[in-house]
């Protein structure tokens, strides 16, 4: 090890040593209130955070192994949509019996959204469930999170168009759906829209798929009979269709079926996310902004107090021969030790945070989770703490280097 290295050893070390003596023996107030300055500001912000992420967690379909989601294009008035309430897709079930019809297709269905009111004729609860329509294959696949291996494999009722075929009335239940509706497996459920038809409860899904408003009340049923229960039928309607293939010339051929519509990628599906997500962006950047701030500001104060009370100290390292680098490294290392060590502790309180926010949403407002955690707030929170280390110590460093040693030490 040259001895430059050598001396950069050294002046960590002492700085180190420096910072844990005063943070555990004679008057640390200081120090202590520069800890518990940057723990709020991180723990703020880990908190804020949270709670961005859990309003960017809402999301529209999803299932696992999707390539491509083929929806409406937004504004168009051509093509093979029809409007109702928002623009849908037409002739959904001839375009999907094409595409399975391919061999590098592993599946496609249609997929209809309808939200409606669902009564328990047993306990006369009634609540809106969102229904999802799809077209399943008895294969291992899932819609929102929720399975369609239950439902009878094709689509019967909807007997190549005429909608008079045999009525399953099969539907998965996600697990906040059947709480809401205090259902079990195997009993009958009525739609509003249909008072004639009843669903019967295949099974309830033990996943629920949550936003940051908490977890949806969701079923999963046949796309015809959803069809039928959304006013759907003419034409053949749905939302989108969803298309799982490992071959990407099978693009081509979807825009080819539905001229004036999107053909969208998983890639460009998460940039239309991220592009809705403005809100969530901006309470990230507030949290991180309020963070950084209130932290340097906090810091830079109380550790420029720490070094005036420590002029004589500095003056003696001068005189023993730090220079004024080493010293100005010495300062660098304490105030880093300290945000870091705030940061530490900020993150820890700012998990808390989260519980906390989620506890009052469930109770007080009847939503959760509110907020979230990932494994990037503790990445956010030690990069802002190292930020915050490195802004707030040129103050202290600048008071450091005032100091005249032989003045002090006369």
């Amino acid at each position: 090890m040259s001895r430059r290295l050598q001396r950069l050893a050294g002046v960590i070390r002492l700085g180190l040593a420096r910072f844990t003596g005063r943070l555990f023996g004679g008057d640390s107030r200081q120090l202590w209130s520069s800890i518990a300055g940057v723990a709020f500001a991180v723990m703020l912000m880990t908190t804020v955070g949270g709670i961005g992420l859990g309003l960017a967690s809402q999301s529209a379909i999803e299932s696992e192994g999707v390539d491509y989601w083929v929806v409406p294009e937004a504004g168009s008035a051509s093509a093979i949509a029809v409007s109702v309430d928002a623009p849908r897709l037409g002739g959904v079930h001839s375009v999907a019996n094409k595409l399975n019809a391919r061999s590098d297709v592993d599946y496609a269905t249609p997929v209809l959204l309808h939200v409606t009111r669902i009564e328990n004729p047993r306990t006369e609860a009634s609540e809106y469930v969102l229904l999802v329509g799809v077209v399943g294959d008895g294969s291992n696949q899932s819609i929102l999170g929720l399975p369609t291996t239950p439902l009878t494999p094709g689509d019967p009722y909807y007997a190549d168009g005429d909608y008079d075929g045999p009525w399953t009335g099969e539907v998965v239940l996600s697990d906040a759906a059947a709480t809401l509706l205090d259902v079990k497996k195997g009993e009958k459920i009525a739609p509003a829209t249909a008072p004639n038809e009843t669903l019967s409860v295949a099974t309830i899904s033990e996943s629920n798929y949550a936003t940051g408003g908490g977890p949806i009340s969701i079923g999963v049923v046949h796309l015809s009979e959803a069809q039928e229960l959304a006013g759907a039928t003419n034409g053949d309607q749905a939302d989108q269709i969803l298309v799982s293939t490992n071959n990407g010339a099978v693009r081509k051929e979807i825009e080819s079926l539905y001229p004036g519509t999107e053909v969208v990628t998983q890639s460009g599906f998460a940039q239309q996310q991220a592009s809705n997500s403005s809100l969530s962006l901006a309470i990230a950047i507030g949290g991180v902004v309020t963070a950084f701030v209130v932290g340097s500001l906090f810091v830079a104060t109380l550790m420029g107090l720490e070094i005036l009370s420590q002029t004589e100290s500095f003056a003696t390292l001068a005189a023993i021969g730090y220079s004024t680098r080493s010293r100005a490294l010495l300062v660098l290392i304490e105030t880093l030790s300290v945000t870091l060590l705030g940061g530490a502790i900020g993150l820890l309180f700012g998990l808390g945070g989260i519980e906390l926010a989620n506890y009052l949403g469930e109770t007080y407002l009847g939503v959760s989770p509110v907020a979230l955690f990932d494994p990037v707030l503790v990445g956010a929170a030690a990069v802002v703490a190292l930020l915050i280390g490195a802004t707030a110590s040129v103050y202290p460093i600048w008071l450091s280097r005032r100091s005249n040693p032989l003045e002090v030490l006369q």
